[in-house]
């Protein structure tokens, strides 16, 4: 009878070590193996249980091996009795996931900040983990501008607010507008506090209008005038600079009051004019290019910021009724410099002299 009992015992001990566990429950386990991929886990069952990566964190990085060692002892999740291979299918991150959430309640009543990894951009916003809550933050509460390119937020902690949260839907909304705000300004105080008047800085063409181009030169955007983009004749932008070009700049006026920034291109090379007697000399000859023409002569351009007239008297030999009949603006023509007046920057060109040599019409009076 004894025998019997202890059999029928034995039976029951055996036929209870093989039930399985109860999915959606959490039982204790202990480690047999941390690979890099799953951790093996024994669940006091006939067959082993098996923690996978994402299982166990959201963070795809998160090294296993570094933080399980064998023997250490877990509650884990059942998640389903055969993993596709016969091993239980166990988490970690279900189990932690409860928790999460009452803490994250706790954390929004208080309207505390709290520290978030971005995993992943979706339409409309990106995906921030705490913890192993998955959270959505909105494009419009990223910053106090729309933000188009969600790209370089990936792989980011951010500090957040939550601003929307429901456990049963296992919804959260984090915000993280007002840190960016304070970062700006943060920034902002570092740029004004750093600049100077007369700085040579990197910076990308932001954006180009009709009066110039606003380059960010470290948070702060700064205009390079239409008439700060070369010595030469005045163009539009366009044809200086592109959108995204990265450029050197030279700060010429900071106003921390309006907020504003004026900047130039030309400015990083010397005034033409200062340098002229180092290029050119009179009775040389060069190489132009006509940039107007008038009733009274043609204005070549030697160099950017540098032109001459050439009187319609000294455009050729034969008569020449109007510059325009036989010059276009932008062809390029050889000139012969008759005289330079460095106070009123003027400078006169021959075109006919160039292949005769130079009379003084003066002399010629004086002579006759």
């Amino acid at each position: 009878m004894d025998n019997h009992n202890s059999m029928a015992e034995m039976m029951e001990q055996i036929e209870e070590s093989l039930k399985i566990p109860r999915r959606g429950s959490i039982v204790k386990g202990s480690i047999i193996q941390v690979n890099a991929d799953v951790i093996i886990v024994n669940i006091g069952y006939k067959s082993d249980g098996v923690i996978p990566r994402n299982e166990v964190s959201a963070d795809t990085n998160f090294d296993l091996q570094e933080n399980f060692k064998e023997g250490d002892e877990l509650d884990v999740f059942i998640v389903s009795h055969d993993n596709g291979e016969g091993n239980i299918l166990l988490s970690l991150r279900k189990v932690n996931v409860d928790k999460d959430w009452e803490e994250l309640e706790a954390i929004h009543e208080k309207d505390e900040p709290i520290l978030v990894k971005v995993t992943d951009t979706v339409n409309g916003g990106i995906i921030a983990f705490y913890k192993e809550i998955r959270g959505f933050v909105p494009a419009s509460q990223l910053s106090d501008r729309f933000v188009k390119n969600l790209k370089p937020y990936l792989g980011q902690e951010l500090k957040v607010k939550v601003i929307e949260i429901n456990k049963q839907k296992r919804r959260a909304v984090f915000s993280h507008k007002e840190f960016a705000l304070l970062e700006k300004q943060a920034a902002k105080e570092a740029f004004w506090k750093n600049i100077e008047v007369g700085q040579v800085v990197k910076g990308e063409v932001k954006r180009i209008t009709n009066f110039g181009a606003f380059v960010d030169i470290g948070g702060m955007d700064g205009l390079v005038h239409v008439t700060e983009m070369s010595w030469g004749r005045i163009k539009p932008a366009s044809e200086f600079v592109r959108v995204g070009q990265m450029v050197d700049v030279k700060i010429i006026d900071a106003n921390k009051e309006e907020n504003k920034i004026s900047l130039s291109i030309k400015q990083l090379t010397p005034e033409p004019w200062e340098t002229f007697t180092e290029k050119y000399e009179v009775n040389g000859i060069y190489n132009g290019k006509v940039v107007n023409l008038t009733d009274f002569g043609a204005f070549v351009e030697l160099e950017p910021g540098i032109e001459g007239l050439v009187h319609v008297s000294h455009i050729a030999k034969e008569h020449v009724e109007k510059p325009s009949d036989v010059l276009k603006v932008n062809q390029n023509v050889e000139v012969r410099i008759l005289e330079y007046v460095s106070d009123e920057k003027k400078v006169k060109l021959s075109m006919k002299a160039v292949h005769e040599p130079v009379v003084q019409e003066a002399a010629e009076v004086e002579a006759e």
